[in-house]
């Protein structure tokens, strides 16, 4: 549809969204464009979408979860669909009432899962297999490093380029809706980076990315991920212990070292206090599980 494409073709240049974050409006859009014509019988077309009723927007809502979709999956389609339809009542003055008022599948809230101060360390340790070629044991060693030690997302963390390095006191980060803060790095983590170029026998010029994949373009986060995977068995820790993870680690032993909520609000690049606010929640459940343990011992 004409429509979606002009959309689509707006959301990096007008809106900041990235390419990616662009590409998934575009998926999830377009599937729900297929059901409302599958629905009715006939393609929707401009004026039909101004038509939208609320039973339209449950059913498809129930179709994506009859599917198979998670909530939160469902969630962010319906996302999608609002700001396409937000847009649409912009541009092209379509009534939007149904849509916008639609509700999201709920979705159950769930602790995040951070690794103990032991096993992040152990993860972050030169560990590196006999088969590694030791620059690719290095810069793995160095982005996990950097994904503990300054909080980042796996993303914020292969988005840095050469140009970045050598690293500073703190580093600019471009995160989620292309915000921009700095973040603290601390000296374990500025020469990890710095061990990784000193051996990373591939040429770069500055605009190239700082972590590079075998052959030459920038890392992909998959790599990270089955590195982490392999550590995972290495070390014997569970299937929570994912890169994202290490941010929540960082996160969690920062609170329980007395720092400031509001701090650790603005290192994590959190857009809500509320985003941040559920480590609060993890600390005082943690807390419980000592007391209970605690109250298991003989004497307790």
């Amino acid at each position: 549809m004409a429509l979606l494409s002009r959309w689509i073709d707006q959301i990096v240049p007008v809106r900041g969204q990235s390419p990616r974050t662009a590409e998934s409006y575009r998926h999830d859009v377009a599937g729900y464009l297929g059901f409302l014509n599958l629905h009715r019988g006939a393609p929707v077309g401009r004026n039909g979408l101004g038509e939208v009723t609320s039973p339209e927007m449950r059913a498809w809502i129930a179709h994506l979860r009859a599917e198979g979709l998670s909530a939160r999956s469902a969630a962010r389609a319906l996302s999608a669909v609002k700001s396409f339809h937000r847009w649409l009542a912009e541009v092209e003055n379509l009534d939007a009432t149904a849509v916008m008022a639609t509700r999201a599948p709920r979705i159950k809230s769930g602790l995040p899962r951070p690794l103990s101060t032991e096993a992040a360390r152990a993860v972050i340790a030169d560990t590196r297999p006999a088969h590694v070629k030791p620059w690719i044991a290095a810069r793995d060693t160095a982005v996990l490093t950097l994904l503990y030690a300054c909080g980042l997302r796996i993303s914020e963390a292969l988005g840095l380029s050469q140009s970045d390095a050598p690293l500073g006191d703190s580093v600019r980060i471009i995160g989620k809706g292309n915000k921009e803060r700095q973040v603290p790095v601390l000296p374990v983590a500025r020469d990890a980076v710095e061990a990784y170029r000193a051996i990373c026998p591939l040429p770069v010029t500055a605009d190239d990315a700082l972590f590079l994949g075998v052959r030459g373009g920038r890392l992909s986060s998959s790599v990270v991920q089955k590195r982490m995977s392999d550590l995972r068995i290495q070390l014997g820790l569970p299937s929570s212990a994912t890169p994202h993870a290490l941010r929540h680690s960082f996160a969690t032993h920062l609170l329980e070292a007395g720092g400031d909520l509001r701090a650790i609000q603005t290192l994590l690049g959190h857009a809500s206090l509320s985003s941040t606010q559920i480590y609060t929640s993890l600390d005082q459940t943690r807390l419980m599980d000592i007391y209970d343990a605690a109250k298991k011992k003989p004497g307790g």
